[in-house]
């Protein structure tokens, strides 16, 4: 009988028997194995058994891996409402953690197996240097990046409800936005704008209905506390704006809410809304002016195509008392103040005017909000977020509502307000004596229309008549003085209130002189009175689009 045959000892597994400079690459490959494929380093060079289970873990990651990326090009909207769900984040930066750990640990096993000493002095010091590069670009990253997570979901819970998600109504999520101005002058919350985004549950087509504030019979639904106090509606005259309802309900009527309310004031706000277009509405979502200037800054800004001149306050003219600027027609891309100007202009023009802009703003701002947007500005964007918004929506619904955004972004959104121009002008005073059939004959209509297929628009912009860029695309920094052209001009005798909301004629403003319009020449108009030229030119700032 021969003896057994003998296998020749690996040299991997033995590095006393190599060459120094075999040593050194030994040691480099090993480290470079334990980067590419953990586990794999352990089973050619040290205990096998724990190598074929680090190798089956990382066999496993990379299927999942795969299966995430087969999930994204059929149907990525899935992912985006997995990342949305704060257990699903949970569990994400658990399993972060693990890998940071358990990487970490193949490291130092991998150093183990390498034997140090064996090596010449100076190749020490480099595969320890590689090892610690090694060690912070894997699990330094799976940290960093669990600390983000956590840090957005810690957000999001502070933010959001609690409670579980909420089925559509009818096909739709409908959802209050309230614009809230709590500053330190005034007394209390005030709702300067108001709306409501009602968005289809399968396509994300939306319709965002604004809403005057100075809307009055405002109804509530049957059944409601406010509908016990005011069965007729909220018809006391102009004590009872739409934007009074609020504060109303928080002063006064506290107690005849039940005590599951957390916010009187928005539930009847949201009451009111039901009530007066026939949706029914099941979450608010309530945007703090201050805190949507640092939001707007940590998106990096939005742009919007202004169809006409905006006013806004900044410091005075040179030699004058006038603090009026404007952002001239044409792309703008402002920063969150300038944001913050253009969406509460009314100087010269009206409420209706800036209703119109917001809605614009509202949608150009969604537009920003892409995935790509919130991972590279996470940190910032979590941080505003949390000044930002107060809402009722329960953060079990934040998935879903994450991957219905995506969707909506795909389409232009139809827009209503509940008065000028979309009922009659702002003299017919549609607000103050609104016809309720009408307005829900009008929200079925645009419903009924969303609902006819059709394929989502390439651009984003929804105006049928683009605005064309003004001449003058950016503010004039010299100050003004007065011309004698400026004196030439005449007052009008029409009131801001009584115009079109729109200017849409054929007729195109110049300076006397037959130059274009700019802002030079409009303080000049202000410093001389003439207030009336100055709104006839800003008619058309209610017009914008999505560049």
């Amino acid at each position: 009988m021969g003896s057994p045959s003998h296998r020749a000892p690996s040299p991997l597994r033995h590095p006393e028997k190599l060459t120094s400079p075999a040593r050194s690459k030994r040691a480099l490959i090993l480290v470079f194995l334990s980067i590419v494929f953990p586990g794999s380093a352990q089973l050619i060079a040290g205990n096998r058994k724990l190598g074929r289970f680090l190798v089956s873990v990382t066999m496993l990651c990379w299927l999942a891996i795969i299966a995430l990326v087969v999930i994204y090009f059929v149907d990525y909207s899935i992912l985006l409402s997995w990342a949305g769900h704060p257990n699903f984040q949970l569990f994400l930066i658990s399993v972060l953690s693990v890998f940071a750990v358990g990487w970490l640990l193949i490291f130092l096993n991998t150093m183990v197996i390498i034997r140090p000493k064996l090596l010449a002095p100076g190749m020490r010091g480099i595969v320890a240097l590689f090892t610690v590069l090694a060690i912070a670009g894997t699990s330094g990253i799976f940290v960093y990046s669990a600390s983000l997570l956590n840090t957005g979901r810690e957000t999001i819970v502070k933010v959001f409800d609690e409670g579980p998600a909420f089925d559509p109504v009818e096909g739709r999520y409908n959802i209050a936005i309230f614009g809230a101005d709590s500053g330190s002058n005034r007394d209390g919350i005030r709702t300067d704008s108001i709306a409501l985004l009602s968005v289809d549950a399968k396509t994300g087509k939306s319709i965002m209905i604004s809403i005057p504030r100075n809307f009055q019979n405002a109804r509530f639904p049957s059944g409601t506390p406010m509908a016990e106090i005011f069965p007729e509606g909220y018809n006391c005259g102009n004590e009872c704006l739409f934007n009074a309802i609020y504060r109303e309900a928080e002063d006064n009527y506290a107690d005849r809410f039940p005590a599951t309310v957390k916010n009187v004031g928005a539930q009847a706000t949201m009451d009111a809304i039901s009530g007066s277009t026939g949706l029914e509405v099941q979450g608010y979502v309530m945007v703090d002016m201050a805190g949507f200037e640092s939001f707007v800054n940590a998106v990096g800004g939005v742009k919007i195509i202004s169809g006409g001149w905006v006013p806004y306050n900044a410091k005075k003219w040179e030699g004058t008392n006038i603090r009026t600027h404007w952002f001239a027609p044409g792309l703008q891309h402002f920063d969150g103040k300038q944001a913050l100007w253009f969406a509460r202009s009314r100087d010269f023009t009206s409420d209706y005017h800036r209703i119109k802009r917001q809605q614009c703003l509202q949608q150009a701002l969604i537009q920003q909000i892409t995935p790509q947007n919130v991972l590279s500005r996470f940190t910032s964007i979590m941080d505003a977020g949390e000044q930002l918004v107060e809402t009722d929506i329960p953060a079990n619904q934040l998935g879903s509502f994450v991957s219905l955004a995506e969707k909506a972004r795909k389409y232009p959104f139809e827009r209503l307000t509940l008065g000028a121009p979309d009922f009659g002008s702002a003299s017919d005073r549609f607000s103050t004596y609104p016809d309720f059939d009408l307005i829900e004959q009008r929200i079925d209509s645009l419903i009924a229309k969303q609902n006819t297929p059709e394929k989502p628009k390439d651009t984003q912009g929804e105006e049928p008549n683009q605005p064309a860029p003004s001449a003058s695309e950016s503010a004039v920094e010299s100050s003004p003085t007065t011309q004698a052209g400026a004196a030439q001009e005449t007052e009008t005798s029409a009131q801001a209130d009584d115009r079109a909301l729109s200017n849409t004629g054929d007729e195109v403003f110049t300076q006397p002189d037959g130059s274009a319009i700019d802002e030079d020449y409009l303080v000049r108009l202000e410093l001389i009175g003439a207030t009336g030229r100055i709104s006839e030119i800003a008619a058309n700032n209610d017009e914008c689009s999505i560049p």
